[in-house]
């Protein structure tokens, strides 16, 4: 069958950073199965395509659950077969090129769905933080599989990670730094490939993270950079005019999921740092999702959404942080 695209003038289009969340990926029900994610990242996808007509779009990607699926594959591995497991920023690098390839194909395939030629192009994306970080010193961010008490502390002492029992009681958990993203690695290229209309899937799972040495030579760290934010600093440095955060919640709310609730419409950079500082939004949830998009508005970003991908064929749609 031949396919008829339509032209499409990408100079003149305004320019969207699309960060998926979690559950763009997978729901919170859901066992992450490749069916299961590929029907997700379809409905995402073509939410997605809404944009086109009125924008070129660059997608960044969490990768919380698909990380912690291969870090079961290692410890079982481990375990059973003697395969030594793959430090941190190897496993972020292939749930990269696992997710960055569901995007690319439905990507793909909204726009065969709507006659649009473009490109998609999905890139390993490493991104630079400060070694010296004081999440380095002080890691919180829980990886992998629930232990016992009895079993983590053996892995710490043999491995030297450090673990922390869970506030659920679920088990002990590894955990590790999420130091703040400096650099994203290549930006400048993703800038002028989505400048021409080519729609760019980087930095996922907030990107590899890495280091400079004393030498000024690269390696990767065990870490994990928080999605929303390198985002914001992708936003910013490719000079994004609209920064979108997908979440499950077409709004943000104060008071969530309490009697009065409210949704909220518009806030000013001055009203969100307010709300932050009552402790208004979840730190699990919503708080690293306004601290990114303040990030972007801060340095020269005009206004971030934040809503649930089903709501973007509404202009209007989500809660917006401007100035």
């Amino acid at each position: 069958m031949q396919l008829l695209f339509k032209d499409t003038d990408t100079k003149m289009k305004k320019l969207a950073v699309v960060a998926l969340g979690g559950n763009a990926l997978l729901r919170s029900e859901q066992k992450g199965t490749y069916l299961q994610q590929i029907d997700n990242v379809e409905q995402t996808c073509s939410q997605i395509g809404n944009l086109l007509d009125n924008y070129n779009v660059i997608i960044a990607h969490g990768n919380g659950p698909q990380v912690g699926n291969i870090l079961l594959q290692n410890e079982a591995g481990k375990e059973k077969f003697q395969v030594e497991d793959m430090p941190l920023d190897y496993c972020v690098a292939q749930t990269q090129g696992s997710i960055g390839y569901l995007i690319d194909m439905c990507m793909r395939n909204v726009m065969r769905k709507r006659n649009i030629k473009r490109n998609v192009v999905t890139l390993l994306t490493q991104v630079t933080v400060d070694g010296k970080d004081k999440g380095f010193s002080n890691p919180t961010k829980p990886v992998g599989p629930y232990y016992t008490k009895e079993n983590a502390e053996v892995y710490a002492q043999a491995t030297g990670a450090v673990f922390k029992e869970d506030a659920k009681g679920r088990g002990w958990r590894k955990v590790v730094a999420s130091p703040v993203p400096l650099t994203v690695e290549n930006v400048d290229l993703v800038k002028k490939l989505s400048e021409e209309g080519n729609i760019i899937v980087t930095v996922g799972g907030g990107g590899i993270p890495v280091v400079e040495d004393k030498d000024g030579m690269i390696k990767g760290v065990e870490a994990v950079i928080d999605k929303d934010l390198a985002s914001a600093v992708t936003a910013v440095a490719v000079k994004a005019d609209e920064f979108y955060i997908l979440t499950d919640v077409s709004k943000v709310y104060i008071n969530f999921r309490k009697e009065n609730e409210k949704a909220l419409d518009v806030l000013s950079v001055q009203e969100a740092e307010k709300l932050l500082e009552e402790g208004q939004f979840g730190e699990g949830s919503m708080a690293p999702k306004i601290r990114a998009a303040l990030y972007f508005i801060k340095n020269g970003g005009k206004e971030c959404i934040i809503t649930d991908a089903s709501q973007l064929s509404n202009p209007s749609c989500g809660t917006r942080i401007v100035k």
